[in-house]
């Protein structure tokens, strides 16, 4: 895989949700904490996943503390090549609290954007370079197994 992923806040949290660890989702939040693929990150996009995961709702459904969402988000961090948007994207996002995404998305040409969003995926000035989790987990390489 030569290029670098942008992971939406909504894969991370729907991974986080998960209780299947074979689901495409939850492939890509193990792999984003092991590595196994480069993924890139923002400031802004960083942010906003501690502000969902933190969400009252969303705490009641996955049982973390704050010190171990922080605890994820670092262990996510660790392994992320941290961007900072360049401000020049010339497209908007079909959605304005998602131009965060568009501008990083226009940061580097190798970027591809993961997300559960079906309006971003629609989104045909950017068709070929936004993935559904679907998309992007099969092109993930398959975990190998330990006792082989």
């Amino acid at each position: 895989m030569s290029e670098f992923a942008i992971i939406d806040t909504n894969v991370v949290v729907a991974g986080v949700l998960t209780g299947h660890a074979d689901s495409p989702v939850a492939r890509i939040l193990d792999g984003m904490l092991a590595a196994a693929f480069r993924f890139v990150v923002s400031e802004a996009l960083l942010a906003e996943y501690r502000a969902v995961l933190l969400r009252p709702r969303l705490r009641r459904r996955h049982g973390l503390s704050a010190p171990e969402v922080d605890a994820l988000l670092t262990g996510l961090a660790r392994h992320a090549i941290v961007l900072a948007p360049s401000g020049d994207a010339t497209a908007l996002a079909p959605d304005p609290g998602d131009q965060f995404l568009w501008d990083l998305l226009a940061t580097r040409a190798d970027l591809v954007l993961v997300t559960g969003d079906q309006r971003l995926q629609q989104d045909h000035g950017n068709a070929q370079r936004v993935l559904s989790p679907q998309t992007f987990a099969a092109r993930l390489q398959p975990r190998p197994d330990p006792d082989a």
